[in-house]
């Protein structure tokens, strides 16, 4: 299962790192997230995640967070988190 938990609102592509703005739920380093978009559709797993250039354990809605992204995304991605 899938539920929605935010959006993508920035990639910076030297790094390869999105900005997700958390719309509902919570994040945590460890889940499985699933990203989609017009040209995305990938799944990884959080390693790490940013706010403010602090490592962060857990984010929950109203936070953007930066992660270390598998594939390129873009502005407006849907981000996913997977469950069991």
């Amino acid at each position: 299962m899938e539920k929605l938990i935010g959006k993508v609102t920035h990639y910076f592509n030297k790094i390869g790192v999105g900005v997700v703005e958390l719309t509902d739920g919570e994040l945590k380093v460890g889940d499985t997230i699933h990203i989609k978009g017009h040209t995305s559709d990938f799944t990884q797993t959080v390693n790490s995640m940013q706010i403010e250039h602090e490592a962060i354990e857990k984010a929950k809605k109203g936070d953007s967070v930066g992660l270390k992204v598998d594939s390129v995304v873009h502005e407006h991605d849907e981000v996913y988190l997977v469950t069991e």
